[in-house]
């Protein structure tokens, strides 16, 4: 029985990608996408490397044509618990988890593959590589950045929209004139120094 259900989609590749490993507020953003083989989407390529503008109309065209998707995240307070990799992890497992239709195979992008209940491969640079990838960065950059614009609203000055949170010299300006927000990542080094 149950192998006649799967027998007609035993190659449900999900790519899966994060977002915001390297920032110092916010959460650690993932997404898993399983795209459609009978709608490919032109263009796909690692989100850094594509404008705002492009990224927006792909995650449009990707949410659209797509098997399915998801975008999960670990908080900045998981961050400081358990710690950046484990929480990348913890994102990339909640992102497959919530594909409302579950893989065969995952690819995610790197070197580490979360502990997850299918086989799977890390691939690195495989955000430029496979598609399926390039749809999840894709997704995830997309989402952290308009989680960015509303941090951007609920705390002014910080300039979140510009630099994304990531430790740039207008972020850390910022933090000395205005200290930490609780969306900043006690656990890293410059925001930990203002905790004094």
């Amino acid at each position: 029985m149950s192998h006649a259900a799967s027998s007609d989609n035993c190659s449900r590749i999900a790519g899966i990608d994060e977002v915001g490993r390297g920032c110092i507020v916010g959460p650690v953003v993932a997404a898993a996408v399983i795209l459609d083989p009978a709608k490919p989407i032109a263009g796909l390529t690692d989100s850094k490397k594509l404008t705002e503008k492009k990224r927006r109309w792909l995650a449009e065209h990707i949410m659209a044509n797509a098997w399915c998707w998801a975008v999960a995240r670990a908080e900045a307070s998981e961050i400081d618990r358990i710690n950046i990799l484990q929480a990348t992890m913890v994102a990339m497992q909640r992102a497959v988890a919530y594909l409302p239709c579950q893989p065969d195979w995952v690819r995610v992008d790197g070197n580490r593959l979360p502990a997850l209940d299918m086989p799977g491969e890390a691939i690195v640079q495989g955000d430029l590589l496979v598609a399926e990838i390039s749809a999840a960065s894709i997704l995830a950059k997309v989402a952290r950045d308009e989680e960015m614009q509303t941090l951007d609203r609920l705390y002014p000055g910080y300039h979140f929209a510009v630099h994304k949170g990531y430790p740039t010299q207008q972020h850390l300006a910022a933090l000395q004139q205005y200290g930490i927000t609780p969306q900043h990542r006690k656990s890293f080094a410059p925001v930990k120094k203002y905790l004094a």
